[in-house]
């Protein structure tokens, strides 16, 4: 298995592959590498890269992404695979978003601020064409080079419902007053590069609409141990030079970094290995702010937006960390749920960044689907693997990295799980299982609770599988 920002891994005797490779915020399906893997760069790659040096005066944000188009991607690839991930797959918006419940039939209306090369954007404009949804999305993103890239790998696939525009992500609130409010905005690595990122959730809030939703991916510290350091030493060593100048001192730098670096002993840092566009992102890039979860909270908050969940609540779960006493328990039933993950963030200290939906404020708390008998349940791995393994053993292992974190199953719970890749609404299961609704519901609710803790089941009436 893979995990959103980590490579993840079950044992369930080879039977089980899901996803791919972690790219940044995004789960890639049948991706060659990870997120930065190099793309065929040719003659328009040097054209790219002249762009920046001919405007001395750009904003150096964007200077960095006409020169190294982040993640590089070669569109000719579309022909081969699709890149599928975390946030903005239609089967999370629906189940974190819309209770499970959206009607995909009706106009569907989503920005992407800050598309970049269009990982998100392809894939949602992809998996809504395949739903038949009518959809209408603009991508928004400052960087030509980037938008180039996005609109070619649309061309490739024949998506025909965005509407690509060049510009900053605080024009958001304008294209809603002239298209009317976004049911959805996807933002993902772009606001911790902001100059004032409190700007940029203001914004992004005054886009949407009032029973829409966001899917937002931002930086965390405590799992990007050594790079701030790093990035500060770079910048005395490299100040007012140009991209490519800049990218020759940090290969140099790195090859002769000491062991006792924190940066070379943080084993959950990879980008820079991939790409020249990998290594620039992660330590040249001119403005990059980190956020704890409870800043995070703090920022969407004071947007008037409200946190609906992280993606992997397991990874945030001190329950999962703590000794299982009573007295730890007692301390932990005292937070709030935000305080409880906001402290599990800190004792993991392997969270190198959040992927996280939101709402409004007035909405954010019921805005997640859970257990009801019109739910449709749709598992990312296959169920009858599953539940063999339920069966057998009674728990799932999931490697992120150094940390594991373990999924216990009931037994007997093992003949409903094996159900829940049949696409109908677990009522209907109940009844074919010869249970009423709350014999169900007791029966199948831990192992669900188990499943949507690591983003394995999710809830959606009209997104298949």
């Amino acid at each position: 298995l893979q995990g959103a920002s980590s490579a993840l891994r079950a044992n369930l005797g080879g039977s089980l592959r899901w996803r791919g490779v972690a790219i940044g915020g995004r789960r890639a399906a049948a991706a060659p590498a990870s997120r930065g893997v190099p793309a065929h760069p040719g003659a328009s790659r040097l054209d790219l890269r002249a762009r920046g040096r001919d405007h001395p005066v750009m904003d150096p944000v964007r200077a960095q992404y006409e020169a190294y188009p982040y993640p590089e991607r070669d569109p000719a690839d579309e022909a081969r695979r699709l890149i599928v991930g975390s946030p903005s797959h239609p089967q999370e918006i629906d189940h974190f978003l819309f209770r499970g419940r959206r009607d995909w039939s009706r106009p569907f209306r989503a920005l992407v601020a800050g598309g970049g090369t269009g990982d998100g954007l392809i894939m949602l404009a992809q998996l809504l064409a395949d739903a038949g949804c009518p959809a209408e999305i603009t991508y928004l993103d400052l960087s030509e080079a980037s938008r180039a890239v996005a609109q070619a790998r649309a061309a490739a696939r024949g998506l025909t419902s965005i509407d690509f525009r060049t510009g900053d992500l605080l024009e958001a609130p304008r294209l809603a007053e002239a298209g009317g409010p976004f049911d959805y905005i996807d933002c993902c690595g772009v606001l911790h590069h902001l100059p004032d990122p409190q700007a940029g959730f203001d914004a992004l809030s005054a886009a949407l609409a009032e029973d829409g939703g966001l899917g937002l991916m931002v930086y965390a510290p405590w799992g990007r141990t050594g790079v701030y350091p790093l990035q500060e030493a770079l910048r005395v060593l490299s100040a007012g030079e140009a991209p490519e100048a800049k990218l020759r001192v940090a290969q140099a730098v790195l090859e002769s970094l000491p062991e006792s670096n924190w940066f070379g002993r943080n084993p959950l840092l990879s980008d820079h290995r991939a790409s020249d566009a990998g290594l620039y992102d992660l330590l040249l890039h001119d403005r990059d702010r980190p956020f704890t979860l409870e800043a995070l909270c703090e920022a969407l908050q004071s947007a008037g937006l409200g946190l609906v969940s992280v993606l992997e609540p397991a990874r945030y779960d001190p329950a999962r960390l703590l000794p299982a006493t009573e007295d730890m328990r007692a301390r932990l039933k005292a937070l709030s749920q935000a305080e409880r993950w906001a402290l599990g963030e800190r004792l993991a200290g392997d969270i190198r960044l959040h992927v996280v939906y939101a709402a409004k404020s007035a909405r954010a708390g019921k805005a997640m689907a859970g257990l009801a008998p019109d739910a449709v349940p749709r598992l990312a791995v296959d169920p009858r693997a599953l539940a063999k393994r339920a069966a057998e053993r009674g728990d799932l292992r999931i490697s992120y990295g150094a940390r594991a974190i373990d999924l216990t199953f009931d037994k007997r719970a093992a003949p409903l799980i094996a159900r829940l890749g049949d696409g109908r609404p677990l009522g209907d299961l109940a009844r074919a299982a010869g249970l009423d609704w709350l014999a169900y519901a007791q029966a199948l609710g831990p192992a669900a609770r188990e499943l949507t803790a690591v983003n394995l089941l999710r809830f959606s009436q009209g997104v298949p599988s």
